[in-house]
């Protein structure tokens, strides 16, 4: 692979569009169950429903499309495939405010994953580009913006309606989205034009694989891992209300405490980055893992938002910085020739587990309450951590 000569400037054109998108994204996560309601569903059980469905909608076109925007990827540029993500989300983010009822609202969502994946792409083409022994601390940087805009997404979404109005909101996220779209324009370069087909293409990519059992596992890991953090998402500030007996404020609530979650990861990922380096990425990914279900179980039992909101950091920090190592190992053990096809999949992966994560959280919490969408995914953290500790009991896969 030859890295480009840009790869630095690259980067931080990557990080400044991912962390604009990812708010832009994220914003709605605090009021997405006050704009269901707006759109005319009242019902509580049918907010949980509507807004798990709908949070969930723009992962599931993504998941399925992500494989087709890497394979146009490779064969017409990294570069393009930014320019169309960042152009269709900002069109269809603004449609969104003018909908009219739930069904109009989940079809832009699904609109939004289908046009959509700007950091996802981001993260292909920075892992692709940077020099092989930059890669994990390139990764580490965009991750940090990614979860930069985790953090001020949510902040922004908790006071941004009572300042502009719902439906304002998501002109301002389709504006943030487009200011993307010019820096990657304008500024991002691509050395070359990526090489027609070669022989190598027509193998199966896991024959290429010098240890695909580890990077299947690791692709497992990444969207078992999405699956249970994003369950609890769409029903955030439900439960805040709940804790809060019904405050007018649990939107903001909610927001700060997606925050502080985001927060926690921030801090934490430089110093699980040296540790993994240390003695192995899969020991860090599984002692963060049992650490975050364990906290996820405590959630479960929080009598109070400040508990809750102190758990939530302690959780972002346990779940720290977990992504770009998971991405740097599978980055590590690929070819460079389909380092971008295994990369995709990976992508693919973290989509079906944030597709189906949201899902599941709106359907127990309101079937079975919610606290016991906490106590599940904590389960499912657990069980992802006790068979990665079986992987890493491998002989081959000791030093992972």
């Amino acid at each position: 692979m030859t890295e480009s000569t840009h790869w630095r400037r690259n980067l931080f054109v990557c990080v400044g569009g991912s962390f604009t998108t990812i708010v832009a994204m994220t914003m709605l996560i605090p009021y997405l169950p006050i704009f269901v309601e707006e759109l005319g569903v009242h019902d509580r059980d049918s907010v949980l429903r509507w807004s798990g469905i709908a949070y969930s909608a723009t992962f599931f076109t993504a998941a399925l499309t992500a494989p087709l925007w890497g394979t146009l990827g490779d064969r017409f540029g990294r570069k393009s495939m930014l320019i169309r993500a960042s152009l269709g989300m900002a069109i269809v983010m603004s449609c969104i405010g003018l909908a009219q009822n739930v069904w109009q609202l989940v079809g832009l969502r699904l609109l939004t994953g289908l046009l959509g994946g700007y950091a996802s792409g981001s993260t292909i083409l920075v892992a692709a580009q940077t020099p092989k022994e930059r890669s994990a601390w390139a990764l580490g940087v965009l991750s940090g913006g990614v979860m930069a805009g985790n953090i001020v997404g949510p902040l922004f979404g908790g006071f941004a309606p009572e300042l502009v109005g719902v439906r304002t909101t998501f002109f301002v996220a389709g504006g943030l989205i487009f200011l993307a779209f010019i820096a990657t324009t304008t500024l991002l370069h691509e050395d070359r034009k990526p090489t027609a087909r070669t022989a190598t293409e027509h193998h199966g990519t896991w024959s290429q694989l010098p240890q695909p059992g580890v990077v299947a596992m690791l692709l497992v890991t990444s969207s078992l891992l999405l699956f249970a953090t994003m369950s609890v998402e769409p029903i955030i500030t439900v439960f805040v209300q709940e804790l809060t007996n019904g405050s007018d404020r649990a939107s903001f609530g909610a927001g700060v405490i997606m925050a502080l979650g985001a927060a926690g990861s921030i801090a934490s990922a430089p110093r699980l980055g040296r540790v993994a380096d240390r003695i192995g990425h899969l020991t860090v990914i599984i002692g963060c893992l049992a650490a975050a279900g364990l906290l996820l179980f405590a959630q479960s039992a929080a009598p109070n938002v400040l508990v809750l909101a102190i758990l939530r950091l302690l959780m972002g920090a346990a779940l720290g910085g977990l992504m770009p190592a998971i991405t740097a190992a599978i980055r590590h053990r690929v070819p460079d020739r389909i380092v971008g096809r295994v990369l995709g999949l990976s992508v693919s992966a973290q989509y079906v587990g944030q597709v189906t994560g949201p899902l599941m959280g709106g359907y127990v919490g309101a079937h079975l309450g919610l606290r016991s969408v906490f106590v599940i995914t904590a389960v499912v953290l657990l069980a992802v951590a006790a068979a990665d500790l079986v992987m890493v009991r491998r002989p081959r896969t000791a030093t992972y």
